[in-house]
Order: structure tokens, then C-alpha cells, then sequence
């Protein structure tokens, strides 16, 4: 059998090749996930097998894993893990979208939200049909629309660090797809209810908007599932890798109207794992889960947040569970320089190369990430002349 090791050593290509990966047949394409970007940042040989001893703030994972509820709800089912068990898949479905408000023909459920996000770039966009999206934000629908050979407006985020959807809305007449995560990822920043409004009334006829609510649970943001409810051109993602800590385990959601969901379907839908599921419905019970876990990730970040300008340190103060620092140099610089501390910040996009994004750990996490990034703020900046660094910014290879 083999070993984690040899799974890892399987992983350990170039960041490079990798992300060009992405660029094979829409039969093959990689269904791109947050873990994919962080590892590939880290570097071919950055970790040499699987090891959870580091502090690892560049996933945006919830270090608090599932809830209790859900840790038993698995450990009940795994003795039927022989089972495909539909009936499963039925009764979520059911549930959420009770919760939600919503007929239960208006929910399909996946492997977290990675699934529809990729599914949705390339039902939705094609060689004369472009992606929209803000800039920066999270990669993966962008990659996928790539794919499909579709143009991809991507469009500066606002001064406020919100969608500029009046720009976005106006990028293409022709766009196919209109991506708006919020609250954002890497910024966790939102974007308002009304933002949101406006640019469901003055989208391009025809276009569909995605509307990636992965952290909409650690903010004070509206859910835009009104529109859904309308029977807007709008789909909504969901995930339970965020607050609900089940990154690893994987169940997400997409919501919208029947029509929209079944052109999802064209592109696939796996078997969904029984023990995703059924701590998906254990999640989903617990009241008290979401606000307490809101709770204790703003008060550690919000202390952070403290310690940062206290140190006059440059940060975008955000909604969410992760955050970006203005370090005043490449950004991989500063994440080299802690990883030697085995301490693991996120990644830098292309349009903001002196940024990097910081997850919010546990309270005892964050306090090692103030003295390596201290430690690393306080080691004089380095030229950077790497040739393969250099290429890779230059060709927009930020993941």
C-alpha cells in the first residue's frame, strides 16, 4: 500500500507545471481547490510528506476541525462505509434547503463547493462568452473559465476593497459568467447587499452570477439568497470547509434555480462521501455552532488585527478568516523567511505582489505568527533576481 510519503512525492511537481495543468482538455482538468494553491506556493519540495506539526495559516482551514456533533455523526457511520447510502444525499438536500427557505429541486449537493464553482465556469462562459470577476479574488473559477477558452475581464477591486460591481457589470456585454466572492477571498473584505442588488438588475441579458458565499458565516454580510428565491439568473455556493471546519472531510452546496443547477450536471457529480453527509446534517443542528465559531475567529483575528497596528504594519482589515499584509516587498520573501520557523503564511496574487495572505488560527497560532513575521519584517529586504520566481510573476503564476 502506499505510503503518505509516496503520496506526497506524487504531489512534488513544480508550481508551474501544475497550474498549466490547468490548461488540458476539459475531460481532464484538475477541479482546483484552495489546498491546491497553497501547496503549490510552497514549492515543489517545501513539504516532503504529509505532516501536520507546522502552523499552517495559508489554506484559510478552520484549525478547529468538525464540531463535536459532527466528529460523532462520523464515527456512528463509518461502519457503513460500504454503503453508498442515497438516502443520505436526499435528506441533506431536504434539510438545507428548508433552511434556507428554498425548494429542495433549488439545492445540489458536492463535495464542497470547489465542484460547482469549476462546474459553473465552464457551463457558463466559452470562447464567446467571458468571466468577470474581481481582482484580486480566488482563482479557481477563472482557471476553469480558462479552460472553456473564455476572455477574463478581471476587474480592480474598489477602493473600499469591495467589488467595483458597477464596473463589473460593465466589463462585457457579452459575459457569460459574473464571479463574486463575499465575503472576498484573499481580502475578506464584503461586498454590500446593495452592491449585490445592483449588479443582479444591471448585469448583461443572458449572464449568470455566481455568487461565492464560502465565508459568508464569519461576517455581518446579507446572503444574496433572495435573488435565488426570486428565481433570479444568480447561483449561490456554499461550503462546510470554512466555519464548519470540514475542509478535509469535503460537502458544499450549490443553490439556484433548477434550470441553472442542470446545466451543472453536464459536468458531473461523484458519489457524495457518507461521512461528509452525515456531519454535514450534524453541523447543520447545532444552533449554537456558527455564532460561537464567528465569535472566537473575530476575537483572535480583531486581536491580531491590534497587535499589527500597534507594530505599524500595513493590513486590510477584514470580515473573514483571513486577511492581507502590505509587507513592502515580494511577498514570498517574507513567507520563505517563516516557513524557517515552520510557521506557513498564504500565498501573493499578481495584482498585489507585496501582499500576503495570513489564515486566522487558534489564539496560541496567531501569537507564533506575531514573532515570526516580526522576526522576518525585521531581516532586510533581499534583492529578488530567482530566475523561476521572476518568470512566474511575470506570466501572472500567483497561486
Amino acid at each position: 500500500m502506499p505510503s503518505l510519503n509516496d503520496f506526497s512525492k506524487s504531489l512534488s511537481f513544480s508550481r508551474r507545471s501544475f497550474l498549466r495543468s490547468a490548461s488540458s482538455a476539459v475531460l481532464v482538468a484538475p477541479i482546483l481547490t484552495e489546498a491546491h494553491f497553497a501547496r503549490a506556493a510552497m514549492g515543489a519540495a517545501a513539504v516532503p510528506e504529509f505532516s501536520m506539526s507546522g502552523i499552517y495559516l495559508d489554506a484559510n482551514e478552520n484549525p478547529l476541525g468538525p464540531s463535536d456533533a459532527a466528529r460523532k455523526a462520523i464515527a456512528d457511520i463509518l461502519p457503513n462505509g460500504g454503503r453508498y447510502a442515497p438516502p443520505l444525499y436526499f435528506s441533506l438536500m431536504k434539510m438545507f434547503a428548508e433552511q434556507m427557505g428554498v425548494p429542495a429541486d433549488y439545492v445540489m449537493v458536492y463535495d464542497g463547493s470547489s465542484p460547482p464553482l469549476h462546474y459553473a465556469s465552464l457551463a457558463f462562459t466559452s470562447p464567446t462568452r467571458s468571466f468577470v470577476c474581481g481582482n484580486p479574488t480566488y482563482e479557481a473559477g477563472q482557471r476553469a473559465a480558462e479552460i472553456a477558452g473564455a476572455k477574463i475581464h478581471a476587474v480592480p477591486l474598489a477602493k473600499d476593497y469591495s467589488h467595483d460591481v458597477a464596473a463589473m457589470v460593465k466589463a462585457d456585454p457579452a459575459a457569460g459568467l459574473i464571479y463574486i466572492c463575499n465575503p472576498n477571498n484573499p481580502t475578506g473584505t464584503c461586498t454590500s447587499k446593495e452592491q449585490i442588488d445592483f449588479a443582479v438588475a444591471n448585469k448583461p441579458a443572458g449572464s449568470v452570477l455566481l455568487i461565492d458565499e464560502a465565508y459568508i458565516h464569519l461576517s455581518d454580510t446579507a446572503s444574496a439568497m433572495d435573488h435565488v428565491k426570486a428565481g433570479k439568473d444568480v447561483i449561490i455556493l456554499r461550503t462546510f470547509s470554512k466555519i464548519y471546519g470540514m475542509a478535509g472531510i469535503r460537502c458544499g452546496f450549490a443553490i439556484a434555480r433548477p434550470d441553472l443547477l442542470k446545466k451543472l450536471e453536464h459536468y458531473g457529480q461523484s458519489p457524495m462521501p457518507i461521512t461528509g453527509m452525515i456531519a454535514a446534517q450534524a453541523s447543520l443542528m447545532d444552533a449554537d455552532l456558527v455564532p460561537a465559531r464567528k465569535k472566537l475567529i473575530a476575537d483572535t483575528r480583531n486581536k491580531t488585527f491590534a497587535w499589527l497596528k500597534a507594530n505599524n504594519y500595513s493590513f486590510i482589515p477584514s470580515e473573514s478568516n483571513c486577511f492581507m499584509i502590505d509587507v513592502k516587498r515580494p511577498g514570498p520573501q517574507i513567507r520563505t523567511l517563516m516557513a524557517k520557523d515552520d510557521v506557513h503564511i498564504g500565498r501573493s496574487w499578481a495584482a498585489w505582489p507585496t501582499y500576503v495572505r495570513v489564515t486566522v488560527g487558534l489564539p496560541s497560532e496567531m501569537e507564533a505568527f506575531q514573532t515570526s513575521f516580526k522576526k522576518a519584517m525585521d531581516t532586510p529586504a533581499t534583492a529578488w533576481n530567482g530566475m523561476r520566481r521572476s518568470r512566474e510573476y511575470k506570466d501572472g503564476i500567483h497561486a
